[in-house]
């Protein structure tokens, strides 16, 4: 069994940065990608940028070069490195972790940022 948890969310003023981090634990997944998603309140849950094991990385339109996604293989660890942080960046942001070993991709709990103006 594998568990995905999320940290280093909270409140930050406009044009603040946050680094949110994802770890994951359990049974070997091979290798992996680590992805951030998001959901903001009466909205569906959006892509924000992913990393494969191999360092490859992609990002939401949105981002506009304000996030870095980087991950540590031998950690298990992602972070988002978040910048110019904009009040419609608030949301629930989620890790999720899909391989060809696991049946379906893993979630984490989610961790709450908001960003106010």
């Amino acid at each position: 069994q594998v568990q995905v948890v999320e940290s280093g969310g909270g409140l930050v003023q406009a044009g603040g940065s946050l680094r949110l981090s994802c770890q994951y634990s359990g049974t070997s997944i091979g290798a992996a990608t680590m992805a951030w998603y998001r959901q903001a309140p009466g909205k569906q849950r959006e892509f924000v940028a992913h990393v494969t094991s191999g360092g490859t990385t992609d990002y939401a339109d949105f981002v506009q070069d304000r996030f870095t996604v980087s991950r540590h293989n031998g950690k298990n660890t992602m972070w988002l490195e978040m910048n110019s942080l904009k009040p419609e960046d608030t949301a629930v942001y989620y890790c999720r972790l899909s391989s060809t070993w696991l049946t379906r991709p893993v979630w984490g709990q989610g961790t709450q940022v908001t960003v106010s103006s």
